[in-house]
């Protein structure tokens, strides 16, 4: 089976009312379109996934991204390839967030994350940013 590397970006700022919120979009292609992720994507040959981060979140939001603490590898068998998802928690550096490849996106509070139908890999991240945001 083909292992595809990636890396996600879970995206955190505060609210007004000071509470933590995370940033999710919902795929707008594929064949996973409709579900939701942390955005990132495919780790170039020779290129650190701290620097793909940046990247793919430059590309796909046209963000600036400082990158933060690592939070986990997931690793998940879809049925056509195995996905490695390196996650780290990041903040907007610089830009606003614009969607170019994803369908629509949510700032969430911890309360509301289990509002959106997560994509099978990404939902095994939301227990451990729970407990690192409490």
């Amino acid at each position: 089976m083909k292992t595809i590397n990636v890396v996600a970006a879970v995206i955190i700022a505060q609210n007004k009312e000071n509470k933590k919120m995370i940033f999710s979009t919902q795929r707008g292609y594929g064949e996973f379109k409709g579900g939701w992720e942390f955005p990132g994507g495919k780790i170039e040959e020779n290129e650190k996934p701290e620097e793909a981060l940046v990247r793919e979140i430059q590309e796909e939001l046209d963000t600036i991204v400082e990158v933060g603490d690592f939070i986990d590898q997931i690793e998940y068998d879809y049925p056509n390839f195995h996905l490695s998802m390196k996650c780290y928690f990041c903040t907007v550096k610089k830009g606003n967030l614009v969607l170019r490849e994803h369908q629509d996106a949510k700032w969430l509070t911890l309360n509301q994350l289990d509002d959106v139908e997560w994509l099978p890999a990404d939902i095994n991240l939301i227990s451990k940013i729970r407990e690192y945001c409490s």
